[in-house]
């Protein structure tokens, strides 16, 4: 078996790495490690998330820092403050016996005042964000003359959150002699051109397939109709008594409405999303990593750098855009060697994006169903049954108060005693799920082809596809159009599906019994003094056309890019049957 004292790390290094427990290097670490201790050759190297990267770059970084060299010797570059803060502490945990080694994160939300003072007490490893970086970069606050490593972690989502012009403008400003190492999830082609325009002849290893997910997650999907999916997921996760989970969605609003409406149905749960202070972040991961939070609820950039151990489940709420951050949402759980599931609540029109990820993953999803009411409670049940079998005793406490107890219970046989007990719990949620419908929706080979090799009609659903020629160019985002659409239409946000945003035109889905209605509204329509056309997105010769008439030549490939929708969602009805609004009761983790 290989050890971390066979990789060649120094003895300050090693005991370090000892005091943390860590016994013997995962497969990245194992065959990065050699390589990058050569210090001279440009490496790329490809694994999931959770399999130790941060020790992989780390560690060979350190062992070749010169403490004495009071100036950056090391930068790294990574996606968000919490990826930022993560890595700062491991670094500072391996480096714990290496002498006088000074780390400074770098990273917007906190006060850059006490940062530059940081980095002027002589920094020999920076980590930043890009955005922040920059601006210490024009104070002219940071020397780079002997930055001899720059890594650039997680490089693929830098570049999904629009780093790329940022990270050019510092690896401009460091010396040509440098080393650079890159660390990706996937290998998009963005990253293969970042790779070939900083790098010469760069040592590449990939750890698994390319863009592939962790072998030890299991991949589940649930099909249920959009307005169930709220109380699918309560059901999920009730289902799962010991779930200690991150739920994913698109939009920060949506993100906050979420966790709002699970903590007053009695759930231990928060949201972390970009609207928040750094404290505030701060707060909420101390409280989640110490498990008094049961359920994360994220957006994909606020949850990039989660690194918190245990996590049983990832809830997709909303499937990403992009089958790269399904990689990075699912990566959160099944960290260092241990399993865990990723779950994807999905309406009938989602499957295509489905398929798409199982091809990418190169793994099949498992087609669940939503637990009916009477397996929930039976679930529950058991769970508790479980518990008492297994709770710790403190004899000397309760020891005072056995008298009393027997006495209250001494006219009941055990058998009655045991049918109370369980009953205090197990009739709270039998009432709750009472009557509780299936929330389970039958798929429709129509709507399979949402995403299927990136062509679909018309129609499908009770949805219809329409065109319209205004796009990001316009100073539009989803939320803009989704506006813009309902104040020229009168129409409600809820008669209005995805949002597919493009340059010069976009894709928008409505209601089929408002097609008419929206197209009558548009033949007038302008946009700052344009005029504005929608058509029907098909691939036949008849379109409806409003506004402008037709249009031979425009866009009609679908693509996979369902957008923010920019609906706000009600969470108000939490209650599945009749009788009552409230939760049976306020769950403990």
């Amino acid at each position: 078996m290989t050890t971390f004292e066979s990789l060649g790390l120094n003895e300050p290094l090693l005991k370090g790495i000892q005091d943390l427990g860590f016994t013997s290097p995962t497969p990245i670490q194992e065959k990065a490690i050699p390589v990058l201790l050569g210090g001279d050759r440009d490496f790329v190297g490809l694994a999931q998330t959770g399999t130790g990267k941060t020790a992989a770059f780390g560690l060979p970084l350190l062992h070749q820092l010169d403490v004495k060299v009071r100036q950056p010797q090391g930068l790294i570059l990574c996606p968000t403050r919490e990826l930022c803060l993560q890595i700062t502490s491991d670094l500072k945990n391996f480096s714990k016996y290496l002498g006088d080694v000074n780390i400074v994160a770098v990273y917007g939300g906190s006060s850059i005042v006490q940062q530059l003072r940081d980095l002027k007490r002589g920094a020999q490893v920076v980590v930043a964000t890009p955005g922040r970086l920059l601006d210490i970069i024009e104070r002219k606050a940071i020397n780079f003359d002997n930055v001899r490593y720059a890594i650039l972690d997680e490089a693929d989502e830098m570049l999904n959150m629009g780093f790329q012009e940022d990270i050019n403008s510092i690896l401009s400003n460091t010396p040509e002699t440098k080393t650079t190492w890159l660390f990706s999830a996937t290998m998009p082609q963005e990253v293969r051109r970042i790779s070939k325009k900083y790098m010469t002849d760069p040592f590449e290893l990939t750890v698994g397939s390319k863009n592939t997910g962790n072998a030890n997650i299991e991949h589940e999907y649930y099909v249920v109709r959009p307005r169930d999916k709220y109380a699918a997921l309560k059901r999920i996760v009730d289902y799962n008594p010991d779930i200690f989970s991150i739920i994913f969605t698109r939009t920060k609003i949506e993100t906050q409405e979420i966790a709002e409406s699970l903590i007053r149905d009695g759930y231990n749960a928060d949201a972390i999303h970009g609207d928040l202070t750094q404290q505030q972040r701060d707060k909420v991961m101390k409280r989640f990593r110490e498990k008094a939070i049961q359920i994360l609820v994220a957006t994909d950039v606020a949850a990039r750098g989660i690194d918190v151990d245990n996590v049983t489940h990832v809830i997709n709420y909303e499937l990403p855009d992009d089958v790269e951050n399904y990689t990075h949402r699912s990566g959160r759980t099944a960290r260092a060697g241990k399993s865990g599931i990723s779950i994807a609540i999905v309406s009938a029109r989602d499957l295509g994006k489905i398929r798409q990820i199982e091809r990418t993953l190169g793994k099949k999803f498992t087609k669940a169903e939503v637990p009916d009411g009477f397996a929930v409670c039976e679930k529950k049940l058991f769970s508790l049954v479980h518990k008492v079998h297994n709770v710790t005793v403190n004899e000397d406490q309760i020891e005072p108060y056995l008298e009393r107890i027997n006495e209250e219970f001494a006219s009941m046989s055990k058998e009655e005693l045991i049918k109370r007990f369980a009953s205090l719990e197990f009739n709270q949620f039998l009432e709750y799920y009472q009557n509780a419908p299936d929330l389970n929706a039958k798929e429709d080979r129509r709507d399979r082809a949402f995403g299927d090799e990136n062509t679909m009609s018309r129609g499908y659903g009770k949805f219809t596809r329409l065109f319209i020629n205004l796009g990001s160019v316009d100073d539009l985002n989803r939320g803009d159009m989704l506006r813009y659409l309902c104040d020229t239409t009168g129409l409600r946000g809820n008669k209005i599906g995805r949002i597919d945003l493009k340059g010069v035109y976009s894709f928008f889905e409505v209601e089929n019994d408002v097609v008419d209605q929206v197209t009558q509204s548009f033949k007038t329509a302008e946009y700052n003094g344009r005029s504005v056309r929608i058509e029907m997105s098909q691939d036949g010769d008849k379109r409806r056309s409003g506004g402008g008439g037709r249009r031979d030549d425009g866009p009609r490939r679908r693509t996979w890019s369902g957008g923010e929708g920019g609906e706000r969602r009600s969470y108000s009805d939490r209650r599945e049957s009749s009788g009552g609004s409230r939760p049976p009761f306020k769950r403990k983790y």
